[in-house]
């Protein structure tokens, strides 16, 4: 069985156990949810949601990286949401403080999962949500430093590699909030617990950010403000 094999089989049964936990807690509130929906006057499909996050261009324009990130939800029953997520995450670090090396990058990356709503009445407008994503990025990294006097030889050294191939695959664990403004327009908060599964770095040492993730590490916790439309 492949890496990658395995990282799919353990999603999946996450995501199935997301599921069948959501069902237990509504066996328990009402019978049986899977009768409650098939019961149920609202459609099992209602539709999808677009939304698109407003903190990765905020942080790009403040800082050194950030992320472009759309998304697609399906909407089964107001209560698991399938998801799609796509972004371009890029960076431009110059002369790291301890260092003294310039970073740059910028790649896509994507992520799918699954999020389950966690409100008694699955049907109202506002929705708390848990969820579970798999993600994966591959990327480029330029990493140069200045000409820096050798200390024993005295002649300037120079450090430059460009177009060093690397990826990355995690897991994220997320917890959000979507609430209704006006008719099919809504605003969210989503935070983000990530944790590498594994990593393939330059052979120069760790890169300094990767797209989508954020400044490299075993784990980070993320944070999105999103912009969501029903369709």
């Amino acid at each position: 069985m492949t890496h990658q094999h395995r990282i799919s089989c353990f999603i999946s049964s996450l995501c199935l156990s997301l599921i069948l936990l959501g069902m237990g807690v509504q066996k328990s509130q009402a019978q049986s949810k899977l009768f409650a929906i098939a019961h149920d006057s609202v459609p099992l499909f209602k539709g999808f949601q677009l939304s698109f996050d407003l903190v990765g261009p905020a942080m790009r324009s403040m800082g050194d990286y950030g992320e472009y990130e759309g998304a697609l939800r399906i909407n089964l029953h107001d209560q698991y949401f399938p998801v799609v997520e796509i972004g371009y995450g890029t960076a431009n670090h110059s002369e790291d403080e301890v260092t003294g090396l310039s970073y740059k990058t910028q790649a896509p990356y994507f992520r799918i999962g699954c999020d389950l709503n966690l409100l008694r009445n699955k049907h109202r407008p506002n929705k708390l949500y848990g969820g579970i994503r798999y993600a994966f990025t591959s990327y480029k990294v330029d990493v140069s430093r200045v000409a820096t006097p050798d200390p024993v030889w005295g002649n300037e050294t120079i450090f430059n590699v460009e177009g060093e191939a690397c990826s990355q695959h995690w897991i994220e664990l997320v917890l959000g909030l979507d609430a209704q403004l006006w008719g099919p327009l809504h605003a969210g908060w989503a935070v983000r617990y990530k944790r590498r599964i594994s990593h393939s770095d330059m052979d120069a040492g760790n890169t300094w950010y990767v797209p989508g993730y954020g400044k490299a590490g075993d784990t980070r916790i993320g944070v999105n403000f999103n912009v969501i439309i029903d369709i």
